[in-house]
This record gives C-alpha cells, sequence and structure tokens, in this order.
C-alpha cells in the first residue's frame, strides 16, 4: 500500500486525511498546528518538519492548499517537496488553483522523474467528513489507475478528465455553475420574504422540483437560520472565480454569468463578509449593503451557530 504524505490539515484536509487512515494508509503529514494535527495523530499519523522530508519518505504527496501561490511554494520553496521527492513518487494536487500554473508545476516535476495529477474536489466540509467528495483529475491516465484507490478512500464520484490542468478547468466550470446555483438559490429566498411568503415553506416546495440544487438545498436552510459560519467561505469562492476570470480571458466566447458572479463575491469582499460562508452572499442585501451599488453599513456580524 503507498505510503502518502499530506500537506494541508485545514477544514478539507484533516477529514480527508482521516478517511486515508481508517483506509489503513500509512499517512505523514508536515506539522504546522498540533492542535488540528492531534486527533490524526492519535489515529497513526506521524509528523514532519517540512515538504522536504516529507517527500522522502512518501511514495504519493498529496497537497490541500489555499491558492497557487503556496502551492509553488510547498512544491519548489526552499524546503519544498522537489527537493526531497525521490525519481517515481506521485505528487496529486487536490487544492483549487490556476490551470496554466499547474500544467508548469507539471511539467517540472516530469523533469525530475515524478508524475503529477490535479485532482480539485467539490462536496464541501460534509462531503470530505463523509468520504463522499467529487474528485475531478487531470494527469497522464494511467497515474490516474494507480491512484485511484486513494481517490475511492476519500471520494464517492472519482472522473478523469484528460491531461494535465483539465482537474482544474474542470473544476472552475463546477465553480460557475455552483456560484450561479448560490445566486438563485439567494435571490430566490429574497423574492420570498419581500412577497411576504413564508420563506421555510418556499424553501421546501422549490428544493423538491426541477428548481432544485445542492446549493439551494444545503445553503438555504443555513440562510433561513441566519447560520453564516463557513464550511466553503466567501474569500474561498472570490479566489475560485478570479481564477475562473484568469482563465476565460483566453477563452473566445462570451459568458455573463460568470462575470455577474465575480462581480457579486467582489462586493462580498469589499463589503467585509470575506469569512462568512459563501451563503452570506445575501447580506448584501439583507443588511443594506447594497443600495444603488454602494456599500452602506457594517457587514452582519458570522452567526455562533454550529
Amino acid at each position: 500500500m503507498e505510503r502518502i504524505g499530506f500537506i494541508g490539515i485545514g477544514v478539507m484536509g484533516k477529514p480527508m486525511a482521516a478517511n486515508l487512515l481508517r483506509k489503513g494508509y500509512s499517512l505523514s503529514m508536515v506539522s504546522r498546528h498540533l492542535a488540528k494535527e492531534v486527533s490524526l495523530i492519535a489515529q497513526g499519523a506521524l509528523t514532519v518538519a517540512s515538504p522536504q522530508e516529507l517527500a522522502r519518505t512518501s511514495d504519493v504527496i498529496l497537497l490541500m492548499l489555499p491558492d497557487t501561490n503556496t502551492v509553488e511554494q510547498v512544491l519548489f520553496g526552499g524546503d519544498g517537496v522537489a527537493f526531497g521527492i525521490r525519481k517515481g513518487s506521485i505528487v496529486i494536487d487536490m487544492s483549487t488553483i490556476s490551470p496554466e500554473k499547474t500544467i508548469e508545476f507539471a511539467e517540472r516535476l516530469a523533469a525530475i522523474g515524478c508524475p503529477m495529477l490535479d485532482a480539485p474536489v467539490s462536496g464541501g466540509e460534509k462531503g470530505a467528513e463523509a468520504g463522499m467528495l467529487g474528485i475531478m483529475a487531470g494527469g497522464a491516465q494511467d497515474v490516474f489507475e494507480r491512484c485511484r484507490p486513494i481517490f475511492e478512500a476519500m471520494g464517492k464520484t472519482i472522473t478523469y478528465t484528460g491531461p494535465s490542468g483539465c482537474g482544474q478547468k474542470t473544476k472552475l466550470v463546477n465553480q460557475l455553475v455552483g456560484a450561479t446555483n448560490l445566486l438563485g438559490a439567494v435571490e430566490g429566498l429574497r423574492l420570498a420574504r419581500a412577497a411576504g411568503l413564508d420563506a421555510q415553506t418556499t424553501l421546501q416546495a422549490v428544493s423538491s422540483g426541477a428548481a432544485s440544487s445542492w446549493m439551494l438545498a444545503n445553503l438555504g436552510p443555513k440562510i433561513l437560520q441566519d447560520d453564516f459560519a463557513p464550511g466553503f467561505s466567501i474569500r474561498l469562492q472570490h479566489k475560485d472565480l478570479v481564477l475562473l476570470r484568469n482563465w476565460l480571458a483566453g477563452i473566445s466566447g462570451d459568458f455573463p454569468a460568470a462575470d455577474l458572479v465575480y462581480s457579486l463575491f467582489q462586493r462580498a469582499m469589499d463589503a467585509g463578509l470575506a469569512d462568512q460562508g459563501n451563503q452570506g452572499l445575501i447580506n448584501l442585501w439583507e443588511n443594506g449593503l447594497w443600495e444603488n451599488g454602494k456599500h452602506n453599513e457594517e457587514p452582519k456580524r458570522q452567526s455562533d451557530k454550529p
């Protein structure tokens, strides 16, 4: 069984690592925040001091990191993976980052004899905890097949999408569709309230028909409970929409939904909503932050509800 090195023990990475341990994988991680790592250590995970050291003893290195720059630093920085990795070991980047930089990173690793897969995920914290993530992988197909059991320990729907970069491109399509669905859920609930409808009844009715979506079913109830705790934050959604916007700059065609959701999440960032869950987009309107295109109040505080 492959020896796995895991870098990125965060909201998503921690339950993903836990599921690998439950499946019997040997797992090491770069120690950064002991409080986050103690439960994994109790399950048998080992800790090391740097990505370079981790790479020396791992057959497969998994990354679950916040952005492109962090991935580059972890791979190629002064104590990065590239300086300790053994020829034939595999890097799997499960972060959501730039497709163009992903292709560059894969080429740099290939030059030292190490294949790379880009395999971003969808499903949020709940999906990670349940081992039910959607995983979309790019890279060499034979490497993907070799790593399939690893993906199956963390996800339910595992899709090979094509050569390097295709996983990231597919994830950005996912983020466009998801953000558009979220906007529909937010605007629908705002309309229900403005029309004097019972919002809970409306949510129940709409969620049972053709207009239902993951966003409506999962984030609609949170909105009605004033629960804006982040499973996936506005900050991260905005980051992904910036990646989408940059990618679309090289693609011919008109993508008005992409422009719209980017502009709204930029407004949410400017309004101070970055650390709320992305369902907090509704607070642009609910808290008077939107008036003639201007922000005029302090943002609503994040709910203390779990």
